[in-house]
């Protein structure tokens, strides 16, 4: 896994490399002071994950990502927001940028190494203590306007319809397949059909999907 570092303070970035380094399957390959030193080594060294720090200067974490992924290509970097602030707007507006996990700098280095292969396999990534904050700053979010479907529901089938409630209260694959009797397998397509059709890079962003736009209600049981 290709690993680029971004984050303002020289010891911190050293701190995660030398993390880093101890994964056998890990390298980084670059390193950023800044939003946008990020956005050009990002497109510099190709990434497949980014290891990206919030409040930096000029240009923050949660910009760079957003300008990152849109100018990637199909299977672009992977973006783990890491941060000492775990206030909801941030973590909403970083998912909402096309963050795939978003870890405190609080958690241990083993969880820094977990997080990196997490995201990079594709699967959303969120640390417990944040879910509260992003479920409120969805419901401030939601509460702002009205919520208008989105017509892209449309093409679920039923059953692609109860994996997405699911995947949205933050369930695993292994845990939607006890729930509904399917096979891991099975529940992989369904997820993967899910993304294809709703044109979402990852779970996490499947989640804000599902809060954006109804399909899913922060204190409600799954359907």
């Amino acid at each position: 896994m290709r690993v680029l570092l971004a984050d303002d303070q020289d010891l911190v970035r050293a701190g995660f490399r030398i993390i880093l380094d101890t994964a056998p399957d890990v390298v980084v390959v670059g390193e950023a002071r800044d939003g946008l030193e990020a956005v050009a080594a990002a497109a510099a060294t190709r990434p497949d994950v980014i290891v990206m720090d919030v409040e930096m200067p000029g240009v923050d974490g949660i910009e760079a990502t957003r300008r990152i992924l849109e100018a990637a290509s199909p299977g672009g970097p992977a973006v783990l927001v890491l941060t000492t602030f775990g206030r909801g707007e941030y973590l909403f507006r970083a998912l909402r940028a096309g963050a795939s996990g978003f870890l405190l700098k609080t958690s241990s280095p083993e969880d820094l190494i977990a997080a990196v292969a997490v995201v990079h396999r594709g699967d959303a990534l969120l640390a417990p203590e944040l879910t509260r904050s992003v479920v409120s700053a969805a419901l401030a979010d939601a509460a702002a306007s009205p919520i208008v479907p989105s017509p892209r529901l449309a093409a679920l089938t039923e059953r692609e319809r109860e994996v997405l409630d699911r995947m949205a209260a933050g369930r695993s694959n292994a845990e939607i397949a006890r729930e509904l009797y399917l096979g891991e397998a099975t529940v992989k397509t369904h997820v993967s059909n899910v993304l294809a059709k709703l044109d979402l890079r990852d779970r996490t962003a499947a989640v804000v999907f599902a809060y954006e736009n109804g399909v899913v209600v922060p204190g409600d049981a799954v359907r």
